[in-house]
C-alpha cells in the first residue's frame, strides 16, 4: 500500500513541485492550500491523477485527515506577499505549525517543516551554519515571516522533546525555477519578467549584496532525502546552493540570456534586507548525501523559458 502524504501549501511554487515528485514516487498526495499565494494553475496537470486530491483549507484552522507523512510548506514566502498581511503571515507560521503538529501527534505521522534562511536575519556569520542563532530584528517589517518561522521551529522541537514526534526541519535558501509567480517580488522572477518585457531591471541597493540560488529540482530532492532520512537526524539542516553571486551579476546574466535591451535601475535598499545570504551545506552533504547539481545558467535558461510562455500567453 502506498504512503499517503499531506502537503500544506501544495499549490505554491515549491509545494506543487513536491506534489509532482511524490506522485512520481507512487505516493498518494493530499494537497492542501487556501490559495492566498498558491495557484490552481500550478497543480492543474495533477488533478486527473487518481492518487492526487486537492482540499481548499487554511492551516490556521485544525485539519482532521489520515495520512502517513506531512510536509508543512504553507506560508507566503516572498516579502511582497508576507508583508501584505503580516498578522496572517505570523498566524500561518505559528498556528499552522501548532495545527499540523497536533495532527501529526494524533495520527503518528512523520512531519517536515519548511523553515527558511530568514531565521538567520541579516547574518553576521558568513556562510551561515545551522548552529548560528541569527541576527533578526524582532519588530521589523520582515519579522512576521522571520520570527514566525523561528517560532515554528521552536514548536517542532518542543513537540519532539515532549511527545517524541518524528520531525524534520529544513532551512530553505533562495530557490528559483518554473512555476514561480511572476509578481512575487523575488529577485529572479523580477529580473526575468523585467528583461523579457524590455523594462529596466530594478536593483535595490548597489547590487553588491550576495545571494545563493538553488534550482527547484535540487531543492525538492533535498526535501525527499530529508524526509526519508533516519529518525535520529531531524535537523535543522540548510538546503541551498552554496555558490554565491552578487545581485548585479545575476541581473547581468539574465540580460545576457534573454538578449534583452533592458537597462539597470538602482533603488534604495529595503529595511532589514540581508547583505549576504549563503548556506553552509556540509551537514546536508554528510547526512543526506545532497549537493545541488544545477548550475545557475542552466537553471535560469529553464526558468526564462517558463516565464516566456507565461508572459506571452
Amino acid at each position: 500500500m502506498s504512503l499517503r502524504v499531506l502537503v500544506t501549501g501544495g499549490a505554491g511554487f515549491l509545494g506543487s513541485h513536491l506534489c509532482e515528485r511524490l506522485l512520481k514516487q507512487g505516493k498518494e498526495v493530499l494537497c492542501v492550500d487556501n490559495f492566498f499565494t498558491g495557484r490552481r494553475s500550478n497543480i492543474a496537470n495533477l488533478l486527473d491523477n487518481k492518487r492526487f486530491e486537492l482540499l481548499r483549507h487554511d492551516v490556521t484552522f485544525p485539519l482532521y485527515v489520515e495520512v502517513d507523512q506531512i510536509f508543512n510548506l504553507a506560508c507566503p514566502a516572498s516579502p511582497i506577499h508576507y508583508q501584505n498581511d503580516p498578522v496572517q503571515t505570523t498566524k500561518t507560521s505559528v498556528l499552522g505549525a501548532i495545527n499540523m503538529l497536533g495532527l501529526a501527534k494524533r495520527i503518528g505521522a512523520k512531519i517536515f517543516q519548511a523553515s527558511t534562511s530568514e531565521v538567520y536575519g541579516d547574518p553576521t556569520l558568513h556562510p551561515q551554519t545551522e548552529n548560528y542563532w541569527g541576527n533578526v530584528n524582532p519588530i521589523g517589517v520582515r519579522a512576521c515571516y522571520d520570527e514566525g518561522k523561528r517560532c515554528a521551529e521552536t514548536l517542532f522541537f518542543d513537540y519532539q522533546r515532549a511527545h517524541g514526534l518524528d520531525i524534520k526541519v529544513a532551512r530553505i535558501f533562495n530557490t528559483y525555477g518554473p512555476l514561480m509567480c511572476p509578481n512575487d517580488g523575488r529577485v529572479v522572477s523580477n529580473f526575468i519578467v523585467q528583461a523579457l518585457r524590455e523594462e529596466p531591471l530594478t536593483i535595490y541597493g548597489d547590487g553588491t549584496q550576495t545571494r545563493a540560488f538553488c534550482y527547484v529540482d535540487d531543492m525538492i530532492d533535498g526535501f525527499v532525502r530529508l524526509m526519508a532520512s533516519n529518525k535520529d537526524f531531524v535537523g535543522p539542516v540548510n538546503l541551498g546552493n552554496p555558490v554565491q553571486f552578487t545581485v548585479l551579476e545575476l541581473a547581468e546574466e539574465i540580460v545576457t540570456l534573454t538578449r534583452s535591451k533592458s537597462n539597470i535601475n538602482f533603488m534604495p535598499l529595503p529595511i532589514d534586507d540581508p547583505k549576504h545570504r549563503q548556506p553552509d551545506i556540509e551537514l546536508a552533504k554528510h547526512r543526506l548525501s545532497w549537493d545541488p547539481q544545477t548550475k545557475l545558467r542552466d537553471g535560469l535558461k529553464k526558468t526564462i523559458d517558463y516565464f516566456d510562455k507565461v508572459i506571452g500567453a
